[in-house]
């Protein structure tokens, strides 16, 4: 058997979905079944490096964080047209649109894959964090998004897991 060097960490630990409303979507995941609570944040401005399909773009969202079990659930209304996540959630519908690894080492990433025919749909970073969307529909039916590992990112993920032991169902949006 042959051995293959993948250049990412392939422990899935977030599912994505697409939404119109994220904070709607949020209070109906934690109603119906249980997920919560939700960390919600609004990005834009602070992307830096941003591209879509390789040309100078921007990229805005809310996203809602909570914790189900080993898996992270990730909701994010889009509030720019042109992005990954419209690539295959169009306006006016929700879907899944992703599952989330870890990088540690997003050039060679972004080479593996589009060697593969799976472009980045959108690269960027925020802070000292990049990201990018690979368009892995073909193969998954599905996006499939690399954060670089650091600590600090780690550590509010794992923050948020923390408020969802035991949660009680109260406040199910910070």
């Amino acid at each position: 058997m042959t051995t293959i060097k993948l250049p990412t960490d392939r422990t899935v630990f977030q599912n994505a979905w697409v939404v119109d409303d994220c904070e709607k979507a949020c209070l109906k995941w934690a109603k119906e079944m249980g997920v919560g609570p939700f960390f919600v944040t609004e990005y834009g401005p602070q992307f830096t490096q941003m591209t879509y399909r390789g040309a100078p773009a921007e990229l805005g969202m809310i996203v809602g964080i909570a914790q189900a079990g080993n898996v992270q659930i990730e909701i994010i209304q889009p509030t720019v047209e042109r992005c990954a996540y419209r690539d295959s959630v169009p306006a006016g519908t929700s879907g899944f649109h992703h599952i989330c690894v870890w990088t540690h080492d997003i050039e060679a990433d972004t080479d593996y894959f589009e060697k593969l025919g799976y472009p980045a749909a959108n690269l960027g970073a925020v802070g000292d964090v990049r990201f990018a969307y690979y368009d892995t529909r073909p193969l998954m039916n599905c996006m499939l998004e690399v954060v670089s590992w650091n600590a600090a990112t780690a550590e509010r993920f794992a923050e948020i897991a923390r408020a969802a032991e035991n949660w009680d169902g109260k406040d199910p949006i910070r």
